[in-house]
């Protein structure tokens, strides 16, 4: 299922949300431009790598932000443009309403509380990984939580794919969510069974979810 629009008009223009796009493209972009190598070593310097965190050590190359201050900076990096694009198309269609009603500086640090929380899981489940951590989807998970509690009867436009079928079907957000939400579970626990660290952080979204839905019920929204 990819999500196309929400039938869930906002009240202001979500300054936010569009910000940190326009960082996470700008940020991808200069990732592009770099040669192989020097790509390679500008995200291990930025990113979340797990063994960092739960040892307390800066494997090389140094961290300018230190391990722990990576657990903003990997939120605004990306592998590929499928990365980039999907992650980005889901904080459109859900961030905007999830910003207008927590208003802008709270909706900034639910975001990026967030996606510190989605790295955390992901680092307890796998401390002692080098892979590094990137990505926007913890914290876009926790814009999703935040969504199903603030917003469960809003329609989703959504493009599905059934076998060779293709259509394009209104779905209510709390039914939409629940879906998405099954297949993290299933995918992390498939993942978890397997011993897989690479590929996507399904823990992370995990995480990044729980956090959204508790976090926006803490937040006193307007």
């Amino acid at each position: 299922m990819i999500p196309l629009k929400d039938i869930n008009p906002s009240r202001t223009t979500p300054v936010v949300t569009i910000l940190i796009i326009i960082i996470c493209f700008f940020v991808f972009l200069y990732e592009v431009i770099l040669p192989p190598d020097l790509r390679k070593v500008f995200i291990s310097m930025f990113a979340v790598i797990p063994y960092e965190i739960t040892h307390g050590v800066d494997i090389p190359p140094p961290d300018p932000l230190t391990p722990y201050g990576n657990l903003v900076s990997y939120q605004y990096l990306h592998g590929s443009w499928m990365h980039i694009l999907g992650n980005m198309l889901f904080l459109w269609v859900f961030g905007d309403n999830v910003e207008d009603k927590l208003g802008k500086l709270k909706y900034f640090i639910f975001y990026t509380v967030c996606g510190i929380v989605a790295a955390l899981i992901q680092v307890l489940v796998y401390p002692n990984s080098n892979i590094p951590l990137i990505g926007a989807s913890g914290a876009i998970s926790g814009v999703l939580g935040a969504y199903a509690v603030l917003f469960p009867r809003a329609q989703i436009i959504t493009l599905v794919f059934i076998f060779f079928l293709v259509d394009i079907v209104a779905v209510p957000a709390a039914v939409w969510i629940a879906a998405w939400f099954t297949i993290q579970f299933i995918s992390a626990m498939v993942s978890a069974t397997h011993l897989s660290m690479g590929g996507v952080a399904w823990f992370a979204h995990i995480g990044g979810f729980i956090a959204g839905i508790v976090l926006v019920k803490l937040m006193r929204v307007k």
